[in-house]
Formats: structure tokens, C-alpha cells, sequence
């Protein structure tokens, strides 16, 4: 009986280099993951005046201040009466994350006291980087 196990080891091998060309080859190919649009921050001042019916900057309100709010932990801020599911989330205001509140923020975190959104990507890109500005 011939010895078939150099021949095995031989097709496996060729059978996951093949294999590994696929997956570096599809890689490569790969939609990008999107990005958020390079925000305006005067533009994003601006359009803060439409927040400000429930934010401050350095006060708590309706809404909890938002000075320092890029990069901090959600449900931080002192003082402020979080929704149960937002203290939760484990989220971090990331820009990206903002952008994701900002677009549905009970999509995000169902429960959230927060309503409002804004519809224009461009807008909540501007607002964004007005905000990373307020450190």
C-alpha cells in the first residue's frame, strides 16, 4: 500500500495557500469602511444654536453640558439625571459615536432620554468638530 501521507500534507497545504490568496486578494478589494465628512466648526457653532434649546456648554440643562464632551465617557457629567440605559451603554463620545447618537440616538441606546436628531451627515459633521473644539 502506497504511502499517501506526503501527498495529503502537500494538497493541504496548496489547498490553504489558495486559501489565504482568496481572503488577501478579497482584503484588498474591500469597500473602505465610510467616514465622516470633514467637519466646518463655525458652521457647527452655528447650527449648536438648534442644541441649545436643551444644552450648555457649561451648564447642565435639559441635556447635559457639553464642554469636553469628545472623548469622554456618556453618562459622565456630574449633576446630570441619566436614563438607565445610557449610564449602561459603556459608550465613549467618540466623533464616530456621535455621529451615530446624533443620527438616531434611540437607535443607539433605546431608552435614552434624547429625541432629537439631525438628519444632514454634513451637519452633524460640523457640529462635531464645534464640539471637539470645546475642551
Amino acid at each position: 500500500m502506497p504511502n499517501l501521507i506526503p501527498f495529503a500534507r502537500a494538497a493541504t497545504a496548496a489547498c490553504l495557500a489558495a486559501v489565504l490568496a482568496f481572503v488577501v486578494m478579497a482584503s484588498a478589494h474591500a469597500a473602505p469602511a465610510p467616514s465622516l465628512p470633514h467637519g466646518n466648526a463655525a458652521v457647527g457653532q452655528k447650527l449648536y444654536q438648534s442644541c441649545m434649546g436643551c444644552h450648555s456648554l457649561d451648564e447642565n440643562d435639559v441635556g447635559p453640558r457639553h464642554r469636553g464632551v469628545v472623548g469622554r465617557p456618556a453618562a459622565s457629567v456630574p449633576g446630570y439625571a441619566y436614563s438607565t440605559a445610557l449610564r449602561k451603554s459603556g459608550l465613549v463620545w467618540t466623533p464616530d459615536v456621535l455621529d451615530r447618537w446624533l443620527t438616531n440616538p434611540q437607535k443607539l441606546v433605546p431608552g435614552a432620554k434624547m429625541y432629537f436628531s439631525v438628519a444632514n451627515p454634513n451637519n452633524r459633521a460640523d457640529i462635531i468638530a464645534y464640539l471637539s473644539q470645546q475642551r
